[in-house]
């Protein structure tokens, strides 16, 4: 039986997880509280999913854009940036962490999207896995609460004892997320290979370190108001 145990590994700062950034160490002071280390990793995991936007439209690949610290320097990020950040608060905080990723088909789209991606097929879908009560627990931090009230979708609450993943349908029983293929989890973000399975999926988006035009040009959340028939706040 393979031990899966934490390592010093997932406690220590990363090109990617930087846990020693001034501004991560600080935003996990701020928001680790509680009385026991399940109650500060909850606190932690939902500040990282509402305080930063969720925002597919703004992908940066390069290395800078990919930090932890970049989300927080930032206020938005999609899956991958969020669950960094979350792990490297937790690590900033004493608390464990690492990465997880799945391949997922994703029912949260728009046409400006799907006209780009060609495929509801969202591969290496990022999530952190925090490890407490003697077992890693999946937190997925990317869908802020304020973004699942208006679109009636299921908030992801994780509690520090069972996995918070993205639920298979919404609020009025379309689907939502659907899980086709675990990737498995990793000590650092997995960029190169990231990139490279991004180009092989989908071709030219996005290109390079250079944004899309196609999305950067556009409003995610006016996007899916659009979509979902609701008026803009």
């Amino acid at each position: 039986m393979t031990d899966d145990r934490p390592t010093p590994a997932h406690l220590a700062a990363t090109p990617f997880i930087d846990s020693a950034h001034p501004e991560v160490a600080a935003f996990a002071r701020a928001h680790a509280q509680g009385a026991d280390e399940r109650a500060r990793a909850v606190a932690l995991a939902h500040a990282v999913r509402d305080q930063f936007r969720y925002d597919p439209y703004r992908i940066d690949l390069s290395p800078a854009g990919m930090r932890a610290s970049s989300v927080l320097a930032q206020g938005h990020g999609w899956c991958v940036p969020k669950a960094t950040l979350l792990a490297a608060a937790a690590r900033a905080a004493g608390i464990p962490a690492r990465l997880g990723f799945a391949d997922v088909r994703n029912h949260l789209s728009t046409e400006r999207m799907r006209q780009t991606m060609k495929t509801d097929l969202f591969i290496w879908h990022g999530y952190t896995e925090l490890w407490l009560g003697g077992a890693w627990r999946k937190a997925t931090p990317a869908f802020n609460l304020s973004l699942c009230e208006k679109f009636g979708l299921r908030p992801l609450d994780f509690d520090g004892v069972h996995d918070s993943i993205y639920h298979p349908f919404d609020l009025a029983g379309h689907r939502h997320m659907e899980y086709v293929n675990e990737r498995g989890s990793f000590d650092d973000l997995p960029l190169a290979r990231i990139v490279q399975d991004f180009h092989a999926t989908y071709g030219d988006w996005p290109p390079g370190n250079e944004p899309h035009s196609r999305l950067e040009q556009g409003d995610f959340l006016a996007d899916v108001e659009k979509e979902a028939g609701t008026p803009s706040a």
